[in-house]
């Protein structure tokens, strides 16, 4: 077992590495770019009639579509981002998730955008419109609330070991490879079955489903390196409020912002409550 997580621990620095580089931030954001300004391109080639007609049919006729593409690709990458946060605490990777949920609210509120007509008309933004202030406010608040939440944080080792905590380190590190083998996987099935017209599936519900069992997979695993009671609640207490960001995301309009604010609210609370304990715990030995 130590040396399979020792080899996890240096395949994961390797690709963690990569990933954080300014190089890479640089061609990922160049990507994002050139990703934009080629479905634009794409989408009025779609609109005059010079595109193939089977390359066309994959595409909108709607140019605010270019939009929901580039916030896609920036969501994936913020995913992307998440899994190698995994190997740090678990509040952090929680507090990334949290960020990940403001960005899709976000996203959900440039998605009404591909149902209107252009140029905009108020006649058929009215309506849509309640759905965008209430999307954008909601990840409005959750970023303030994420603020206070990481404010909240007092990172404490597992155990006093530096050995154990070395051990612990390497076994969160085999989670995110599996999460990233997993959500690369999902990512490639869902762009074949784009590319051959079939019905996709919604990839950030499934990630959070993944999600979902992964956190309870990482409270088990810490089991094995501390069983303190308040411990064991907290991480316990962050899977629930994942299973409620799942729930958000496929939740009607203005009921999805209250559970997404509601499950940010709950780990916030449950950060004092836990702070409190610990300090509570030291001070009576």
């Amino acid at each position: 077992m130590t040396i399979l997580l020792s080899r996890v621990n240096t395949i994961f620095n390797s690709l963690e590495h990569f990933w954080e580089d300014k190089r890479t931030s640089r061609i990922t954001a160049n990507f994002l770019i050139i990703a934009f300004l080629g479905t634009l391109i794409l989408i009025e080639l779609r609109r005059q009639g010079w595109l193939p007609e089977k390359l066309g049919e994959l595409l909108p006729s709607n140019h605010y579509y270019a939009i929901n593409v580039a916030f896609s690709m920036l969501l994936g990458l913020e995913v992307l981002g998440l899994v190698f946060s995994l190997s740090n605490s678990v509040s952090d990777s929680i507090g990334k998730q949290f960020e990940i949920l403001s960005l899709i609210l976000l996203r959900h509120s440039f998605n009404e955008f591909i149902y209107f007509n252009e140029p905009l008309m108020w006649v058929e933004a009215s309506k849509p419109v309640l759905h965008i202030l209430s999307n954008a406010g909601g990840g409005l608040l959750i970023f303030l609330m994420i603020s206070v939440y990481y404010n909240l944080q007092h990172h404490r080792a597992i155990s006093q070991s530096t050995v154990v905590t070395a051990d612990f380190i390497a076994s969160k590190k085999l989670v995110a490879l599996l999460l990233l083998f997993i959500f690369s996987g999902i990512g490639i099935a869902d762009a074949y079955l784009y590319m051959n017209s079939r019905p996709t599936f919604d990839f950030f519900a499934i990630f959070y489903t993944v999600l979902v069992f992964s956190d309870l997979l990482l409270v088990l695993v810490s089991l094995r390196y501390s069983s303190s009671y308040q411990t064991v609640f907290r991480n316990s207490g962050f899977a629930v409020a994942t299973v409620v960001v799942r729930l958000a995301l496929t939740a009607p309009p203005f009921i999805n912002v209250l559970l997404g604010v509601g499950a940010m609210a709950f780990a916030i609370a449950l950060t004092i409550a836990y702070n409190r304990f610990e300090t509570t715990k030291t001070a009576n030995p």
